[in-house]
């Protein structure tokens, strides 16, 4: 009859046929069969127990599995209702059949009364980690052992069979590894697919570089507008598209890029396909890993071409313009002095206006230059940079005798005329009645943001400085 040890931990779930079946498949144990390891095992196990057949045998819903087989020779295995491990395999630890023509479970299966002749079994179960049975480690004779086996026998066999479930648990694992990997690159593909696609609907020219630069990825607008074979202009080959001019500031910027991390961003020249150059503006993000390692770089080629043209025609019109705006003023400045020669008793008040006419034609020039060689070096929407401009004539060097402290502030066109107009006159009695009408006197202009209004601050300091002359405060809104 068969010997009971204890029993080993089985889940309840096991009981469905559907799931232990989905357990099974987990151990791709198609893997292991005839796998040396196994096969390691099963002698052993036949050796230690003194008997000529050991088996790893796994069972599923309809059919058992010969992992690994000693003592037997090769060939279809016996279908799971004649099996004997179908049994051990439920059953409480180690299944021990002495003599199975006694076993009333047995006497009439074909494994004993036909050709095999089996007659002894002792098997230990294979139970994987959740509880589910999968098959057993069996030891088989064609005579009875009606002793069974003995202490150490039983506890070999039961160390054996921990080795086949770790051989058993490395397939899960390397199955699970390999299914994840499949599935991670499948994912890639597909992202790098869509992201390919959604790349070459887009009207800008996309690419991509590795951390160091190096450039490995096109879209089809780019070969489209370059007229450049595909993979002619990976690597360092796409400085070559840009206009002579322009190749050495897009290289330099794009090495400061790589060596700070900055985005990329400028506009050069790239050559067409039907061979002139059209003017792009090109950009470029970095992206970081989690601890905040550059991984790729993503930039896009924007034609401005067109816009970049207009933009130029309109900095031309402006310029004449402005040009004809400053002859303007030098016209009216002409009549108001040729007034003065025959009207002299108005030389004096015709002489201040010329001066204001000369300051607004300076504060236009100044935010509207008519020409190149006429824009200042100063930013042309700084406050700091007009109020330069219009003391220019009452020093010989900047910040000699008026000197500009304090915050900037960004002035357009609309603002330069009554702030020229403002300082003319503060300059101009100062010149005349203050701090600049002697030798040692100086004004200082001083700049502060106040809430939502900038504060100018006119002090005037000389030896002969009128005391009511020497401080004026007015704000800004703005």
């Amino acid at each position: 009859m068969a010997e009971v040890l204890a029993r080993p931990q089985i889940c309840p779930e096991a009981l469905d046929e559907a799931r232990r079946s989905r357990a099974l498949a987990e151990y791709n144990v198609d893997s292991l069969r005839g796998a040396a390891a196994l096969k390691q095992i099963t002698d052993f196990a036949a050796h230690l127990c003194g008997v000529p057949v050991g088996i790893v045998s796994i069972l599923d819903t309809d059919h058992q599995t010969f992992l690994a087989r000693t003592g037997l020779p090769d060939g279809p295995e016996p279908p799971r209702e004649q099996s004997f491990c179908g049994h051990a395999m439920w059953d409480s630890g180690l299944m021990v059949v002495p003599d199975a023509t006694a076993d009333p479970r047995f006497a009439t299966n074909p494994l004993v009364t036909g050709e095999m002749n089996l007659r002894f079994y002792a098997g230990a179960p294979l139970i994987s980690d959740d509880g589910f049975p999968m098959g057993s480690l069996c030891v088989l004779d064609t005579v009875p052992h009606p002793e069974g086996l003995t202490a150490l026998q039983r506890e070999g066999l039961t160390v054996l069979a921990a080795n086949v479930l770790a051989r058993l648990r490395d397939a899960r694992d390397g199955a699970a590894r390999r299914a994840s990997l499949r599935r991670a690159r499948s994912q890639a593909a597909e992202s790098e697919t869509r992201f390919r696609v959604l790349a070459d609907t887009m009207p800008q020219m996309v690419w991509s570089t590795l951390p160091d630069g190096f450039h490995d990825y096109y879209n089809a607008r780019w070969y489209a507008f370059t007229g450049m074979p595909e993979g002619s202009t990976d690597g360092e080959a796409w400085n070559g598209m840009f206009h002579a001019d322009d190749q050495q500031r897009a290289w330099a910027a794009w090495r400061h890029s790589l060596a700070t991390g900055d985005p990329y961003e400028i506009e050069y020249r790239l050559r067409h396909h039907d061979g002139t150059y059209r003017w792009v503006l090109g950009r470029a993000l970095p992206i970081r890993d989690a601890a905040g390692a550059i991984t790729r770089w993503f930039g896009t080629c924007t034609d401005i071409h067109e816009q970049r043209i207009a933009l130029e025609q309109r900095e031309i019109v402006s310029q004449e313009l402005s040009h004809r705006i400053k002859n303007i003023f030098s016209v009216v400045a002409g009549l108001v002095h040729l007034t003065g020669r025959t009207h002299p008793e108005l030389a004096g008040l015709l002489a201040e206006l010329r001066q204001r006419i000369t300051a607004l034609g300076r504060a236009h020039d100044f935010v509207r230059p008519h020409s190149d060689q006429s824009r200042p070096a100063l930013r042309q929407d700084s406050l700091h940079g007009l109020l330069t401009e219009l003391f220019s004539p009452y020093q010989t060097h900047a910040g000699e005798r008026i000197a500009i402290t304090g915050e900037d502030v960004a002035v357009d066109d609309r603002a330069a005329t009554p702030l020229a107009l403002i300082f003319h006159e503060l300059a101009t009695n100062a010149s005349k009645y203050g701090a600049l009408s002697v030798a040692d006197g100086r004004v200082a202009l001083t700049i502060a943001a106040e809430g939502s209004d900038m504060v100018l601050h006119w002090c005037e300091r000389g030896a002969h400085c009128y005391p009511d002359r020497r401080s004026t405060r007015g704000s800004v809104r703005n």
